[in-house]
């Protein structure tokens, strides 16, 4: 078969193209990359295999929902679909038909279970990754329905005291339907829950209904089968779906039948359902008396059939060991909770930053959300997913989870080195070689310092963060890389075994990327970052704000810094939230907080108005997507529960309390005024230092504020300040455990 690669491929593609009439495919192609900077990666191939897989389900979407719409089909489509609607998108040349406009859904799971099921904003339940789902409906006798993805309004909230629980109560007239999902245990095993009851002001029926689609679209049923007990189904010869009492009527339909909704009132009770299409519909009908209620109790086993046995106790467990915020505003304290959960369930060894579009490993992602177990005092969880990252090292030393991202190796080795510091838990001796492979490689990738050109000793051109636009030499990069040498110096230091003068490469590469930004500003007559060498200031700018967060590697008042963030906010907000034009076009919660962050760093108190704007995005049960629609409100792009969000928020709310300078820590800089008007103490910790966990508690006072903290320092006390909103700045003298502010603070 030699003879196979020998054939000129190129002739042969572009005859076969140019002969049925359509463009020329490497033509394109290399006209598409004329609009980025030459680089040995065009586009990632992960991003294109994903790219395809979402795109093909929307060619199937296309396929079967526009020409379906009498279906009941999920609360996107039916926004998406209706002309009335803000969420409405045209369809003329639309070749796919994929959610944007409500990308909103929340995982529920258990501690160290890998299966996360998500729930939509009117309680469709998809039990398993890319799956089928679960419905439930009230049928009046009289003709009325209820009929959840169609009502403009729902409550729906999440409930944590026993791990997370989705609730979700529709009304439509004397109809009431209350849908919780979650997932317990039942011996050790996994097992998702969806609870139903529903109540009629006349008879009527429950209808629990087999859905062949999700949050994404279309997803195949080509069988389901009724139990012989009547008590669940049996979905494609594989998932066993299970009812808490029998079913009385039971329906199914296929493609070609229409929606089995039309056919509930048929005397007919089939027992099995085909479909060669894979679009079979089942539904389970169950009395609701009059004026009285139905419930039933849905469940579905995860996992595999004979799993290793999950720990019983383990969100008590967990909720022992994470620092805890108390404070009197319910909004704050809710997404608190709610984020610490969302870690806890996407770190079940790797972790994930979603669990459906993104449930998938990053480096990028991995280093924020390891960042925030670790602010948490989650040691285990976070030692646990930094102990996979050498299985995904190449031989040349690239930490690899995608192709052309320049940034990852700069994020594994600082986020090696924040992890010693944060737990004071010494990494072992295995760790050298993979440190020092990774740091050889960023000094290898590097530009010549003598090439006449802006980007000499810059990182090559790449793909990078993804969401800075096309291919080109982004200072993101840099940033990160020369804080992976630093942190490679300091770790081979720790552990004995020499740096390779790693120190002194990342003030050259250090240097080579300040020659760089000196000539963009020449350029820009401003001394704002653009996101590369070659670029005007635009949303990709935000990339650059890693000097400052959460790198550090910079002053807080850098005038490259702030005016960048000037830039931003003047061009790139929409109602005080980030506005990613590239890629993401959308509100972005996470990114809001990067440039919050940087406020707060440099004293400047529009952060709280940028991490209220943050909170006013989040779903009811506390998510953000990835990102916004400005419109809908409704998610637009990525994965609609994004744990790199819920990361942020993590991280904000501890840098509120206490966050690093220099060798330093600076207490309660951005805890927000309105917060002690309620004369109610405020607390957070144990919170993760460099020198030991410290909590600090917040009273108020008439006279002022008190602030306390409890430490366990490591190696003596640091320097601490006190930065109350609003009250000159306290430098604390050695030895005391706290202080008091005398005034009020003013920020609100």
């Amino acid at each position: 078969m030699k003879w196979f690669g020998l054939l000129p491929w190129r002739f042969i593609v572009r005859r076969a193209a140019h002969s049925h009439g359509f463009l020329d495919p490497i033509e394109l192609m290399a006209r598409l990359r004329s609009f980025a900077q030459p680089s040995e990666v065009g586009e990632p191939v992960e991003l294109l295999r994903a790219g395809a897989v979402f795109h093909a389900r929307g060619l199937i979407n296309t396929r079967v929902i526009q020409n379906n719409l009498d279906w009941v089909w999920p609360y996107w489509i039916e926004r998406q679909f209706d002309p009335r609607d803000d969420a409405f998108i045209p369809r003329g040349f639309s070749l796919s038909h994929i959610n944007l406009t409500h990308r909103n859904w929340t995982a529920v799971g258990y501690p160290d279970c890998d299966e996360l099921p998500t729930v939509d904003p009117r309680g469709l339940l998809t039990p398993l990754l890319d799956g089928w789902s679960l419905d439930a409906w009230v049928l009046a006798d009289d003709g009325r329905r209820l009929l959840p993805s169609r009502t403009r309004e729902a409550g729906q909230w999440q409930a944590l005291d026993e791990g997370p629980e989705v609730i979700t109560h529709t009304r439509d007239g004397g109809l009431t339907l209350d849908n919780a999902a979650a997932v317990r245990l039942e011996d050790g095993r996994p097992v998702c829950e969806m609870r139903l009851r529903a109540s009629a002001d006349g008879p009527g029926r429950l209808v629990v209904a087999l859905r062949p689609y999700n949050t994404e679209g279309i997803s195949f049923v080509h069988k389901a089968v009724l139990a012989h007990d009547r008590c669940g189904w049996t979905v494609d010869n594989d998932t066993a779906v299970r009812f808490s009492r029998p079913a009385e009527r039971h329906h199914v339909a296929d493609y070609h039948g229409g929606d089995v909704l039309l056919h509930l009132r048929e005397s007919a009770d089939e027992t099995e359902g085909l479909c060669s299409v894979g679009m079979v519909t089942a539904a389970a009908l169950f009395t609701i008396p009059a004026h009285g209620a139905a419930e039933v109790t849905v469940s579905i086993p995860l996992g595999a059939e004979d799993p290793v046995p999950l720990d019983a106790d383990a969100w008590s467990a967990l909720r022992g060991q994470a620092c805890r915020l108390r404070c009197p505003e319910p909004r704050y304290q809710g997404l608190y909770d709610a984020a610490v959960t969302s870690l806890v369930l996407h770190s079940p060894g790797d972790v994930y930053p979603g669990p459906y579009t993104y449930k998938r490993f990053w480096f990028r992602d991995a280093a924020f959300l390891i960042h925030a177990l670790l602010c948490l005092g989650l040691y285990d969880r976070a030692e646990r997913a930094l102990a996979r990252f050498p299985d995904r090292q190449t031989a040349f030393g690239y930490f690899r989870s995608q192709e052309g991202e320049w940034d990852s190796n700069g994020e594994v080795l600082w986020i090696l080195e924040r992890f010693q510091r944060l737990s004071g838990r010494r990494l072992g001796d295995h760790w050298q070689g993979p440190i020092r492979r990774a740091a050889r490689w960023i000094l290898r990738k590097r530009t010549r310092d003598d090439l006449d050109a802006p980007h000499a000793g810059l990182l090559p051109a790449g793909f990078s963060a993804e969401h800075f636009g096309p291919n080109d030499f982004y200072y993101w990069d840099d940033f990160w890389g020369v804080a992976g040498l630093r942190s490679a110096h300091r770790l081979l230091e720790d552990l004995g075994g020499g740096d390779d003068d790693f120190a002194a490469a990342a003030d050259a590469f250090a240097g080579a990327v300040d020659r760089s930004l000196a000539t963009a500003a020449r350029r820009l007559g401003r001394p704002a970052m653009p996101a590369s060498p070659y670029r005007r200031l635009d949303a990709g700018a935000i990339g650059s704000l890693a000097v400052g967060y959460p790198l550090q590697a910079c002053a807080p008042q850098d005038p490259r810094l702030l005016d960048c963030v000037e830039f931003l906010l003047e061009k790139c907000f929409v109602e005080d939230a980030f506005f990613q034009d590239m890629i993401h076009s959308g509100l972005n919660a996470y990114l809001t907080l990067h440039v919050a962050q940087v406020l707060l760093r440099a004293g400047d108190p529009r952060y709280l108005r940028l991490v209220d704007a943050v909170a006013d995005l989040a779903s009811p049960t506390g998510q953000w997507p990835e990102a916004i629609h400005p419109r809908t409100g409704g998610g637009c792009m990525g994965d609609g529960h994004h744990v790199w969000a819920a990361a942020e928020w993590v991280l904000t709310v501890r840098n509120w309390f206490v966050r690093e300078e220099g060798e330093g820590l600076v207490l309660c800089s951005g805890i927000p005024g309105r917060w002690l008007e309620a004369a109610e103490p405020v607390s957070f910790g144990p919170a993760s230092t460099p020198f030991g966990p410290l909590t600090v508690t917040v009273t108020p006072r008439a006279d002022g504020v008190d602030i306390h903290w409890q430490a366990e320092w490591r190696d003596g006390e640091p320097a601490l300040e006190v930065r109350l909103p609003g009250t000159a700045p306290v430098t604390v003298e050695p030895g005391r455990g706290g202080v008091r502010v005398p005034g009020a603070a003013s920020a609100s």
